[in-house]
């Protein structure tokens, strides 16, 4: 009976041993499991900084083409606005010319409608363009500015009745809307 005693002391041991030796393992497991998921949330969380960082970096890449073609584009807007009362003045100049002072200052004369062809040629170059309506038309707010209302018959409302200077476009800006007088006309 002693070496059953024995025997099953010796089992009992055993079986204990096995038991701390699983437990052991376990811990060594999840031990192993909790690293493993804290290395898989710092992945995450970097790759997630990595995605964010790489968006930021594509957002300012496409700002700054943006923010460079508006200024390619719209840099000169100032100098364009300066240089429309120079169009106006050679525009009026040339208008108020005579056939009597054509006979007499030809070369001159010639000499400003010249200036003037190569100004509007240098506008149309750097993308400026000429707003330029017709009696009749109607008014759009968005290109023309309304210098006067006067109830003109035979035309109806919102129709331009004259105009006073033509306006100017930078690409699809505007840099001054045509002025224009409207009729208040209603039939």
């Amino acid at each position: 009976m002693a070496e059953r005693k024995e025997e099953e002391n010796f089992l009992d041991d055993l079986e204990t041993a096995f038991e701390e030796e699983y437990e052991q393992e376990l811990e060594e497991i999840s031990d192993a499991e909790a690293e493993i998921d804290q290395l898989r949330a710092e992945r995450d969380a970097l790759q997630d900084k990595f995605m964010r960082a790489l968006a930021d970096a594509e957002n300012a890449r496409k700002r700054s083409d943006k923010d460079r073609r508006e200024a390619e584009n719209y840099g000169g807007s100032k100098l364009a606005r300066d240089m429309l009362p120079v169009y106006d003045n050679m525009k009026r100049a040339l208008e108020t010319i005579t056939d009597e002072q054509k006979d007499v200052n030809g070369p001159l004369i010639e000499g400003i409608e010249l200036t003037m062809r190569e100004l509007t040629n240098v506008f149309a170059r750097h993308g400026i363009h000429m707003i330029s309506p017709q009696v009749g038309d109607r008014f759009d707010p968005k290109l023309h500015e309304a210098m006067f209302e006067a109830p003109l018959p035979g035309t109806n409302a919102g129709d331009i009745i004259q105009v006073s200077a033509e306006g100017f476009m930078l690409h699809d800006r505007i840099l001054r809307p045509a002025q224009v007088g409207v009729s208040s006309h209603r039939q």
